[in-house]
């Protein structure tokens, strides 16, 4: 270890007016070392990665690099001092080339002229080294979510950094995107880099972190040799209390008519062929692969992609034309996988986010009531624990966690028979899992039907009563009961076959 820390916060805190979001944080950041931040939503951990990168002052406190007292004015400084915060959100220039982007504000000159030949064969280079598939001329608002954040990882790595904060980095990017991009962080600790990293998949800690810092409730409660933690300490000391069983109890199997029956359906460059079911009080997992065609076959169910279908029935009556509306009065619906892009309006308030799919029943007459829409969201934050300061926030200013409960809530307005949920908590921390799990559960509980979409094996695992896997573009097995394993659905993903391939998969 190097005579200082790299980075130091002492008693770093931050208050707003008379609410304290941030109180007495003091950790060394170390050269060559991975050093994990983890907490629930709300944790302070965010803010503390603000304070720490010139995006926020401390109200408490004071920062240290190599031993001498620092302070940033902004974030600008901060980058001068070695320091680079990744945001979890996407603040690139949509118009812009992937290369332009990289280089905006510093861009590579021949004379008077900005040399875009030199900044594309930089650009390529780096993007290369980091496993993006963008090439430099790309425009960034034609790349897919998970390339757009690789952009701006590549963007925070173009100069040489003392320390890089990463801030939920994988939350968007598929499997062998992850495994590149974690590759960046080891070699970034082999070169004496120090690495903040905060993520909610505890496996990536435990597989990454030097050392582990908890926040809970805007306080420090302790840092540990990663080594020394398991996963579910991890989570212990997030939520402050041991936990039960994070899953509910699996039901026992249900032999009523099913409430969603689908026959033939083939979705353009999607899924092909696939016939399945969904019965009342049963929890049906869709796994496979990242590109097997689980977001398609559901997207195009839903009409949302170009499809044909031997026959859809929901609720024992035939679909003939399929579009969102229709399987929606039919008493089917999806929440999408990506909540901020497709499935909340982050610049509107609160309750038209609830109400809009939902208005003739908050109010059947011809003008919503402010006070009908109002006491509907009360209602929902109430009955779904949606964690805010204030009725009139904008969605965008909630919370991950709070952001999907207010989506669960959104669909459920239109009291639907039949749930569609994929990546149910992509980005969600650990309380905020087990209260969607128990939601599914109650839903379930309550005779209606659910069709979970998941990247987490475990969790795929964990809440399915029984499960299709694609591969491909099509249904490969369907694994029951005791088959219910993530050896096996992981064999029927890359394989393509099996244990268990009866009833309609």
């Amino acid at each position: 270890m190097p005579a200082f820390a790299s980075l130091r916060a002492d008693g770093l805190g931050k208050s707003y007016g008379q609410i304290t979001v941030l109180s007495d944080v003091t950790l060394d950041i170390h050269a060559g070392e991975v050093h994990a931040i983890i907490g629930e939503n709300g944790a302070g951990k965010s803010t503390l990665m603000k304070l720490l990168s010139g995006h926020a002052s401390p109200t408490a406190g004071h920062i240290a690099m190599d031993g001498r007292a620092v302070s940033f004015a902004n974030a600008v400084e901060a980058e001068k001092h070695g320091i680079v915060l990744v945001h979890q959100e996407i603040l690139l220039a949509p118009d812009l080339t992937v290369a332009q982007n990289l280089f905006l504000g510093r861009e590579i000159r021949r004379g008077f002229m900005v040399d875009d030949r030199a900044m594309d064969r930089r650009a390529a280079e780096l993007l290369a080294r980091i496993g993006s598939a963008a090439r430099p001329r790309d425009r960034v608002s034609d790349l897919p979510l998970a390339q757009r954040q690789l952009v701006q990882i590549a963007r925070a790595l173009l100069d040489e950094r003392k320390v890089v904060i990463f801030d939920e980095p994988t939350a968007v990017l598929a499997n062998d995107e992850v495994a590149a991009l974690l590759d960046i962080v080891r070699g970034l600790r082999e070169h004496g880099v120090a690495v903040l990293y905060i993520s909610h998949r505890l496996d990536e800690v435990q597989e990454l972190a030097d050392r582990v810092t908890v926040l809970r409730d805007g306080r420090m409660i302790g840092t540990w040799p990663a080594a020394e933690l398991t996963q579910r300490q991890m989570a212990e000391l997030m939520v402050g209390r041991e936990l039960d069983m994070l899953y509910p109890h699996k039901r026992p199997a249900t032999t009523h008519e099913p409430l969603l029956s689908v026959s033939g359906l083939e979705v353009d460059h999607g899924a092909q062929k696939a016939s399945f079911d969904v019965r009342p009080g049963e929890v049906l997992g869709l796994g496979g692969m990242i590109g097997s065609g689980r977001t398609e076959l559901i997207e195009g169910l839903m009409g949302l992609r170009p499809s044909q279908a031997a026959s859809v029935v929901v609720n024992g009556s035939e679909i003939a034309h399929r579009s969102v509306g229709s399987m929606m009065e039919a008493g089917l619906v999806y929440l999408t996988e990506d909540r901020k892009g497709k499935g909340l309006l982050l610049d509107e308030k609160l309750a038209p986010n609830l109400t809009l799919q939902a208005l003739e029943i908050v109010n059947p007459g011809t003008v919503l009531g402010r006070g009908a829409e109002m006491a509907a969201l009360r209602k929902a934050v109430a009955d779904y624990d949606i964690r805010v300061r204030s009725l009139t926030l904008e969605a965008g200013k909630l919370s991950g966690g709070n952001q999907q409960k207010l989506l669960l809530a959104k669909v459920m307005m239109t009291d639907p028979s039949v749930v569609i949920i994929d990546e149910p908590t992509r980005g969600i921390d650990i309380g905020n899992k087990s209260q969607i799990y128990e939601f599914i559960d109650a839903m379930v509980r309550s005779g209606r039907a659910c069709i979970v979409i998941s990247s987490e094996m475990q969790e795929l695992v964990g809440l399915a009563d029984r499960i299709l896997v694609m591969r491909a573009g099509r249904i490969v097995a369907e694994l029951l009961g005791e088959e219910i394993n993530e050896e096996n659905v992981v064999y029927a993903a890359t394989s393509g076959t099996g244990q268990h391939t009866g009833g309609t998969a």
